[in-house]
């Protein structure tokens, strides 16, 4: 399978930084920075839209997913509060995450902080159809913990 091309302008406050990047060859997640003028200290509770600094062209057929980073969240309970967080292919804004501090202490995010990971993923555009009825299945229509723990 060949790789999509992720293309990316930098916005002049991100200037400085790089584009997201894989960390080790096996990563399935590219790490994204915040680009900011001043610190931001999300308090515990709170939640903030983060800035990237990047615009973005995600390839047709796939989707930019703005997903946590494991060891903030572990080591902080900072997050991303929409996890995964989807950049369709026709966006073209700056990118930015939704961080949520689930923690009990203030976090400091600065500016080129890897504030979140991005994840690019094909997409599958489905066609959706009205029926009078839907044809029967084991689980029916048993929901939230029906199959058990």
């Amino acid at each position: 399978m060949t790789a999509p091309i992720v293309r990316f302008v930098r916005l002049p406050h991100a200037g400085d930084l790089p584009l997201p990047a894989y960390q080790s060859p096996g990563a399935a997640g590219a790490d994204l920075m915040a680009a900011l003028a001043e610190p931001l200290v999300l308090e515990p509770g709170a939640r903030a839209l983060v800035p990237s600094g990047l615009q973005v062209a995600v390839p047709e057929g796939f989707e930019m997913q703005v997903r946590p980073r494991s060891g903030l969240a572990a080591k902080h309970g900072v997050t991303v509060l929409n996890a995964p967080g989807t950049v369709d292919s026709d966006y073209r804004g700056e990118v930015m995450a939704i961080l949520v501090n689930h923690g009990e202490a203030d976090f400091t995010i600065r500016h080129g902080d890897r504030i979140a990971q991005i994840v690019i993923a094909p997409v599958v555009v489905a066609a959706f159809e009205a029926v009078d009825a839907l044809d029967e299945s084991a689980r029916g229509s048993g929901g939230f913990g029906s199959t058990g723990v």
